[in-house]
């Protein structure tokens, strides 16, 4: 099976389970309409599919919303039947992706160096070496 069509099933899990996440028809508590699907890498053969979910707000649980992810795979894989033309539904793996806060943290880190290098930003000397 090509590469691009299991990136193309890919990209419509990822719709999909969005789509799910974000209407709220994923009825576990312990998930929460703040998740993101970052990507979704489907096996060759589409027997898998790994779901990677972050969340942006800091302090989330995101173990416990993958746990509630995980516990309603059956659901979202009926969903995904409903949805899809494909013979065969993968069998989805949902794992946490820490990536989109990670990035936040990251830009924050940036902007209170820059801030820290520049307490002024008016007048006076730059560079007191010149």
């Amino acid at each position: 099976m090509g590469e691009y069509r299991t990136e193309r099933v890919g990209n419509l899990i990822r719709q999909i389970i969005s789509a799910l996440v974000l209407e709220g028809r994923v009825k576990d508590p312990r998930v929460n309409t703040f998740l993101s699907i970052t990507r979704v890498q489907v096996s060759r053969d589409l027997s898998y599919a790994d779901v990677y979910v972050s969340d942006i707000r800091a302090g989330a649980h995101l173990g416990r919303n993958v746990e509630g992810l995980q516990n309603a795979a059956g659901f979202i894989q009926a969903r995904l039947g409903e949805a899809m033309r494909i013979r065969k539904i993968p069998r989805l793996r949902f794992h946490a992706d820490p990536s989109i806060r990670e990035g936040f943290d990251m830009i924050k880190k940036i902007e209170d160096l820059t801030a820290a290098e520049n307490p002024s930003t008016g007048g006076g000397a730059e560079n007191p070496s010149k």
